[in-house]
């Protein structure tokens, strides 16, 4: 993924419009996060990113008792934020043409092989206990200091002899932290070495410094955006998918922290930027994972996270995916979408939290 330096965040009056579920009523205490940034803490639930299933360091199944008190951020997280009644945004046309509006989409992710690797992104379960670990990086001024719990078979994505984003994302269900890694490296200590990394509390609201990377182009938690087969499984995903676009502006909307080109095109969407799948596509005969994915679209959309492909969704490494299931998703294009004006779900721009 391309870097760029910092720039800044682009703040926009906020209103009630669809917005987030939210297992507690009050607000939440100011609080500083673990980058520094001012955030609010948000209420706790068990409902909303729960992570029963994710895979071990041995790619096990890992027990959802172990992980019933840990949710993938709170309830009014943005990540968690229902926007099928957002108005489409007054650019929408304009990006999605420049992403490709006849351009296929995507699953990122599945079982088995393709050309000899695993594909998906791998999460690597750890809790109580697990050993931490020195990471140095490239990007040190814009990482989190750790140290990490990252055992030292920690699942590579793309393998361990990958040349990609090689991202490591370790879920520690005990403190309820992700830690997340990009272009991540072991050395013969134990130790790794990365390009960039960010440890995410995933309790909070959080939100990274404005101009810092994280693991993702974008600054954001690889972890929050990723369609997991255990979610597909019980039938609903309850949060927007990470997504991947050929060229970004020079520029970063919330929640996003980050931006990752040089271009200043304004027909080029913006890292952070938010689309759903339009309402009027059909998926009622879309096979059962393809069509749990696909709701998750409409209902709670996409964040552009990262330059990539076009419409090319992330989702966890499993072999409990069922690729003919999910090849169905191809069958939508980028005219199939829509953007959203997500800034009317901000309360605070430096926090994750958003409006019910």
């Amino acid at each position: 993924m391309r870097r760029s330096a910092a720039l800044a965040v682009m703040v926009m009056v906020a209103v009630t419009v669809s917005g987030c579920s939210s297992s507690g009523g009050a607000d939440a205490a100011k609080a500083t996060g673990p980058s520094g940034a001012s955030a609010e803490s948000g209420a706790q639930g068990l409902s909303p990113g729960a992570v029963p299933g994710s895979s071990g360091p041995s790619g096990a199944a890992s027990s959802g008792a172990a992980q019933a008190g840990c949710t993938i951020f709170p309830a009014d997280n943005v990540w968690h934020a229902d926007v099928s009644k957002l108005p489409v945004h007054r650019d929408s046309a304009a990006w999605v043409a420049s992403i490709g509006a006849s351009a296929h989409a995507h699953p990122d992710f599945g079982a088995g092989l393709i050309d000899g690797a695993p594909f998906g992104i791998p999460v690597t379960t750890v809790g109580a206990g697990q050993a931490t670990v020195k990471v140095t990086f490239e990007y040190a001024d814009e990482s989190d200091k750790g140290p990490y719990p990252v055992p030292r078979n920690a699942r590579v994505e793309g393998g361990p002899n990958a040349d990609g984003d090689r991202h490591v994302i370790v879920h520690d269900t005990a403190a309820c932290k992700a830690y997340e890694l990009f272009d991540a490296h072991p050395n013969a200590d134990g130790s790794w070495k990365a390009g960039s990394g960010a440890v995410f509390d995933l309790r909070r609201n959080d939100l990274r410094k404005a101009g810092w990377t994280s693991a993702d182009a974008a600054g954001l938690s690889i972890l929050a955006g990723l369609p997991r087969a255990d979610e597909v499984a019980a039938g609903r995903i309850d949060h927007a998918i990470r997504f991947t676009a050929p060229r970004t502006k020079k520029a970063y909307v919330w929640p996003a922290r980050h931006a990752a080109s040089s271009a200043t095109d304004p027909a080029l969407p913006p890292m952070g930027a938010r689309f759903r799948l339009k309402a009027s596509v059909d998926i009622s005969k879309f096979p059962p994972q393809a069509r749990v994915v696909a709701q998750a679209l409409k209902q709670y959309g996409a964040i552009l996270s990262d330059n990539g492909s076009p419409w090319f969704f992330s989702g966890t490494q499993d072999d409990r995916w069922k690729n003919d299931q999910l090849n169905a998703l191809k069958g939508l294009s980028g005219k199939d979408f829509e953007a959203v004006d997500g800034s009317l779900l901000m309360v605070d721009a430096n926090s994750a939290r958003c409006r019910p």
